[in-house]
């Protein structure tokens, strides 16, 4: 691959990330602030018993630290600047307004696609690192829509963009715990359930 044809692609992982973090931001101001009481899935969190807004809360610190992980800062490096509750008396308002330092950062036009991220589980190429976090955030925009009862579909752009970057590698990443198994569909189905189903989250 060239020079050029690598930045090209990374510039579209980028641009998935982008897109799945504006569907997930998108999916969080659709809620009401009563709604973060709900009770979410046991499986979103480590925390017993966890709520919307614990699961707000995770994302919140995952947003906060964007611009410390493209900058190749380790977790030593940043140390415990993120730890605690980053939502406040506002837990929206607060999201958003990580969610624009985030989104800020990102779209620095200095970014080397080749650079080395950290994360917990290991480092990356920050183009490959940007898949990570796409994959995150649209399949919890999706969740989190489907268990509160929004009408919410991902974008097409999020949909093409998970069948290129995530399909091919599912295996792999069904093998690591990231994917319950693929579930069947409907034969008429639309593109979107097609991609639930092969990452395990449609439901009927």
């Amino acid at each position: 691959m060239s020079a050029l044809a690598s930045i090209v692609r990374a510039m579209k992982e980028r641009d998935l990330f982008l897109m799945s973090d504006a569907a997930l931001r998108d999916v969080i101001d659709m809620l009401d602030v009563d709604q973060l009481t709900l009770p979410a899935p046991a499986d979103w969190s480590r925390k017993p018993s966890p709520t919307l807004r614990d699961i707000l809360v995770a994302h919140a610190y995952d947003e906060a630290w964007i611009p410390d992980v493209i900058a190749g800062k380790t977790m030593d490096q940043v140390g415990d600047r993120w730890s605690g509750d980053l939502l406040g008396d506002d837990p929206i308002g607060s999201y958003d307004d990580l969610n624009d330092t985030a989104t800020e950062a990102v779209m620095r036009d200095d970014l080397d696609p080749a650079s080395i991220v950290h994360f917990q589980y290991g480092d990356y190429s920050l183009a490959e690192g940007f898949v990570h976090l796409s994959v995150y955030r649209a399949f919890q925009a999706w969740s989190i829509a489907h268990l509160v009862g929004l009408e919410y579909s991902l974008p097409d752009a999020v949909v093409d963009g998970l069948n290129e970057f995530v399909v091919p590698h599912i295996d792999e990443w069904r093998g690591m715990g990231v994917f319950p198994p693929e579930v069947a569909v409907p034969a008429d189905a639309d593109a979107e359930t097609v991609l639930l189903g092969k990452v395990g989250y449609w439901t009927a």
